[in-house]
C-alpha cells in the first residue's frame, strides 16, 4: 500500500468517525526537513564545529587535493590565497607591474 492509498483509507475512517481527516501526504515534508537542518546546525554547535558552511568547506578541500594531484593549478586569481585579478596590477598576468608590491628590483626602480 503506497501513501496515497493509505491517506484515502484513512480519510474513510475518520469520515465514518466523524473525526478531522488526515494530513495529505507530503503536506509536512520541507518542515521535517528544515527541522533536521536545524538539529544538525545544532548539534554542530555543541560539537564546537561550525554551523554553516561545512559541506562546501569539505567540497572545496576535496576538490583542491584533486587538482593537486592532477597537477592542475589549485588556486583561482581573485581568491583569498591569491589576491587580485588578471586586470589588476600585481598579477604576473599584466606586463610592467610587479608581482611582490615593495621590490625594487621588480618594481623599475
Amino acid at each position: 500500500m503506497d501513501a496515497i492509498q493509505q491517506h484515502m483509507f484513512d480519510s474513510y475512517r475518520a469520515a465514518r468517525l466523524g473525526e478531522a481527516p488526515p494530513p495529505e501526504p507530503g503536506r509536512h515534508d520541507w518542515a521535517v526537513v528544515r527541522g533536521i537542518r536545524d538539529h544538525r546546525r545544532f548539534e554542530a554547535v555543541i560539537a564546537g564545529r561550525p554551523a554553516r558552511g561545512r559541506l562546501r568547506a569539505a567540497l572545496r578541500a576535496v576538490l583542491r587535493t584533486r587538482a593537486a594531484r592532477d597537477g592542475a593549478p589549485v588556486d583561482r586569481p581573485g581568491t583569498p590565497d591569491r589576491p587580485g585579478t588578471p586586470d589588476q596590477p600585481g598579477t604576473p598576468d599584466r606586463p610592467g607591474t610587479p608581482d611582490q608590491p615593495g621590490t625594487p628590483d621588480r618594481c623599475g626602480a
